[in-house]
């Protein structure tokens, strides 16, 4: 699938559902962004088709599996068995909070997960509650540690830092991260949020956690070549270890973006702030052909826009918020 920037979509974004048994402060609020109707939700062979269409007609060749969260879905050992079974075999991965990860972790990789990226924003209880409205930092930390052993890898661990909150334990969590073998990635916060609480002045950027970063450690930058990975990568005291800052705001990537989503309800979407859906989930109940959903599809991703605009003094945020989209 190409658009009219000349980029491919070859890593494929499926929301298995909006819900979460979080309720984080920058991405929802206290009671929930009102959940999408089960009726409207893709069921597991819906979604089993799609990417197996994706993957067989469309040549994506990444497919990672996100939410809201999808442990939460209770098919979700079968959907990636199904889709470890596709030719040519897809790399398969999992976003996920980790709550209920430890009784899975084993399960999700028999079923064919290859690798996992995990939320984690502090190590300290009292702060994990603050942000997530919920104590469970134990359950997540048991989950990173079931990740690792089952021999999912890399486990990567996604972090969000709020200012005045979390953002002076990013020399922690790295700490963390180097001596348990994981690789971090700070992500800059995204005006994602139904609230519409985001505000730039707010936001922890890029530079900001790298000049923390090397005030404990050398960072040396590595390039980043010709690849679509949206992290920048610092090798950490000559490495070989690394970590990376997914600056989204501040050093957008759109140029390079080799990324599709598909929603829980069905909805193809081209940019993570895009506008513009395909509606593959009543293509796929009326009964059309392959060809005419991946009709579809390609007609989705050629309309994508060339960068995400947050940016320029215009810039609307997408109707739906991240939980309802898919990472």
């Amino acid at each position: 699938m190409h658009d009219q920037f000349g980029r491919s979509a070859t890593d494929l974004r499926v929301s298995l559902t909006d819900r979460c048994n979080l309720r984080c402060t920058y991405c929802m609020p206290v009671d929930g962004p009102g959940w999408l109707p089960k009726s409207s939700l893709l069921t597991d062979d819906e979604v089993s088709r799609l990417v197996r269409l994706a993957v067989e007609r469309l040549d994506v060749t990444d497919v990672r599996f996100t939410g809201g969260e999808p442990l939460l879905r209770p098919g979700l050992e079968a959907i990636i068995a199904a889709a470890s079974e596709l030719t040519p075999r897809p790399t398969l991965s999992l976003t996920t909070n980790g709550i209920g990860l430890a009784e899975r972790a084993i399960g999700l990789h028999e079923a064919g997960l290859d690798r996992i990226n995990i939320s984690l924003d502090t190590l300290d209880a009292a702060t994990f509650t603050r942000l997530a409205r919920r104590d469970r930092l134990g359950d997540v930390l048991a989950g990173i540690s079931a990740a690792r052993d089952a021999g999912l890898h890399p486990v990567k661990i996604n972090t969000v830092l709020v200012r005045d909150v979390n953002d002076h334990e990013a020399p922690k969590l790295l700490q963390y991260a180097l001596t348990h073998g994981l690789q971090l990635r700070f992500i800059e916060q995204m005006p994602l949020d139904p609230m519409g609480a985001w505000s730039r002045d707010q936001m922890v950027t890029a530079a900001e956690i790298l000049d923390n970063l090397r005030t404990h450690w050398d960072l040396t930058a590595i390039s980043r070549g010709e690849s679509s990975q949206p992290a920048d990568e610092w090798s950490v005291n000559g490495g070989p270890q690394t970590v990376g800052i997914v600056a989204s705001v501040t050093r957008p990537f759109c140029n390079s973006c080799d990324r599709v989503r598909l929603t829980a309800d069905g909805q193809v979407r081209s940019c993570l702030f895009g506008r513009d859906d395909a509606d593959l989930r009543t293509a796929l109940r009326a009964g059309e052909p392959d060809d005419v959903i991946a009709g579809m599809w390609r007609g989705a991703v050629s309309r994508k826009a060339a960068g995400h605009g947050i940016n320029s003094s215009n810039f609307t945020p997408p109707d739906r918020p991240m939980s309802a989209i898919g990472g």
